[in-house]
């Protein structure tokens, strides 16, 4: 049987992970830097589901994403056992890489927001185009970012 790629809800991609011991700490909590395995699981996901898997990209031109910058709000946390959905979606792609919005949710609850830049790199790591193919099969994913950083003096 084939592991679970997601869905698409909404105009976004929907990938359900479940919080395993491996996950948590001492506390029964998972540890921050997981919700970052949990968000790149997802966007290969992602990517799969849209007709573009990593690989092709790879075999075909020669070209990988490389995360370049993250920002990461963490809201809530989640703990052992919990079943968790990282929507991703409200791409705006630029030349060379895009921005990526990632929130992880617990029934329907934001515990974690994220904006992702990724930069498309050739095999000598240096920025290259996206390709056509990958701009018309992210084009249903542009949208406006769901994920606010706007940070308040004093919080």
């Amino acid at each position: 049987m084939a592991p679970d790629s997601g869905s698409f809800r909404n105009g976004m991609h929907v990938f359900p992970v479940r919080a395993y011991f491996e996950d948590t700490d001492a506390a029964g909590v998972v540890y921050y830097a997981n919700y970052l395995r949990f968000a790149e699981r997802a966007r290969t996901e992602m990517m799969r589901a849209i007709g573009v898997p990593h690989s092709g990209l790879m075999n075909e031109h020669g070209l990988v994403f490389v995360v370049h910058r993250c920002n990461v709000i963490y809201r809530r946390p989640a703990r052992l056992d919990d079943a968790l959905e990282v929507w991703s979606g409200n791409v705006e792609m630029t030349a060379t890489g895009l921005w990526l919005d990632q929130v992880v949710r617990r029934e329907g609850e934001e515990l974690v927001a994220m904006r992702v830049r990724l930069a498309c790199v050739g095999p000598d790591e240096r920025p290259v185009r996206l390709p056509d193919g990958l701009r018309e099969a992210l084009t249903p994913f542009v949208g406006d970012s769901m994920v606010e950083f706007g940070e308040k003096r004093g919080a």
